[in-house]
């Protein structure tokens, strides 16, 4: 005789998206807008994982506004908080100007005024990629592990960047400084 099958937990999947215009204040605006949406789905803002998603989407909207900006255009966000992740997505409508894949993103020159965006996001997020869109345009996509905790309820590492290894304390508060 066999064991009935453990009932399958149900996995809560929440997603906001939302337009906004190809300008600086667009870009502001989504940064914003993700630290607010985070905070109501219980990541507290100024914690590790709210603070890297503000840098991860600051720079990607950063770019969809200056690179993917087609004049009377928006841009789109969505983030997606799933089981242990959360996807950050920007979205333009410019397809002839693709950001190089992962591993393919160079340093920029000492005295370049730009080119470090996506550097950044290569460093903070722990998975990204770059797909094309139908209609014309690209979605870049970029995934940050949330942390995990253990049977005790502490917070396990989350993040390994530059040989440090970065804590999510129980205030929400970053259990390590970033050095910046």
């Amino acid at each position: 005789m066999t064991a009935p099958p453990a009932p399958e937990r149900p996995v809560t999947v929440r997603v906001f998206t939302q337009r906004f215009s190809s300008t600086p204040l667009g870009a502001r605006l989504a940064r914003h807008l993700t630290l607010n949406q985070l905070q109501a789905w219980g990541i507290p803002y100024g914690s590790d994982v709210s603070e890297t998603a503000a840098a991860v989407v600051a720079e990607l909207a950063a770019n969809a506004v200056t690179h993917g900006r087609v004049p009377g255009r928006d841009f789109e966000l969505r983030l997606t908080l799933a089981a242990g992740s959360l996807r950050v997505e920007v979205t333009d409508t410019r397809a002839e100007r693709l950001p190089p894949a992962p591993g393919d993103v160079r340093p920029a020159h000492p005295l370049d005024e730009s080119g470090r965006g996506l550097l950044l996001v290569d460093a903070l997020a722990d998975r990204w990629q770059v797909l094309d869109r139908d209609p014309p345009g690209k979605t870049v996509r970029a995934e940050i592990d949330l942390p995990l905790k253990n049977s005790q309820g502490s917070v396990q590492p989350f993040r390994h960047l530059a040989g440090r290894t970065w804590h999510q304390d129980h205030s929400g508060g970053s259990g390590g400084s970033r050095g910046f």
